[in-house]
């Protein structure tokens, strides 16, 4: 089973910075609304990962801007998994606009560790499950 998840969200004024576009930090901020959709449509909230006794951790996220964003876009974050390994695992996320132009894509890597030893642990199945294809 392979997921892929949308949320759409609407670009507010807090988030225009000086050039009058979305701030690139806001895209950072974007991609991780869209990994928490994920997991919550998923079935994975945060607090099925503690009842595991584990916690993801984010390790490594590659951005590439490719359009900006301004106020009042509605902006669709699609985040599907990518790859998976013992310990860690990939999620491409892409930001599209309401013309469908991608604005942004990302690979985004995690670790799950253990919640107790804070020490890199296996991918559980029921997260590892979601990337066979």
């Amino acid at each position: 089973m392979v997921i892929e998840d949308v949320l759409e969200i609407i670009v507010r004024s807090t988030e225009i910075d000086v050039n009058g576009h979305v701030n690139n930090a806001k895209y950072l901020e974007y991609l991780e609304w869209g990994r928490e959709n994920w997991y919550e449509n998923a079935g994975l909230p945060y607090e099925r990962f503690l009842d595991m006794g584990i916690q993801t951790v984010t390790v490594n996220i590659n951005i590439n801007y490719r359009k900006e964003c301004r106020q009042n876009d509605r902006l669709s974050i699609r985040t599907r998994p990518e790859k998976v390994g013992r310990s860690s695992y990939v999620l491409l996320q892409e930001i599209y606009n309401q013309h469908g132009q991608k604005c942004a894509d990302a690979l985004v890597t995690s670790v799950t560790m253990n919640a107790t030893t804070r020490k890199s642990c296996e991918v559980p199945d029921e997260l590892r499950t979601l990337f066979d294809r």
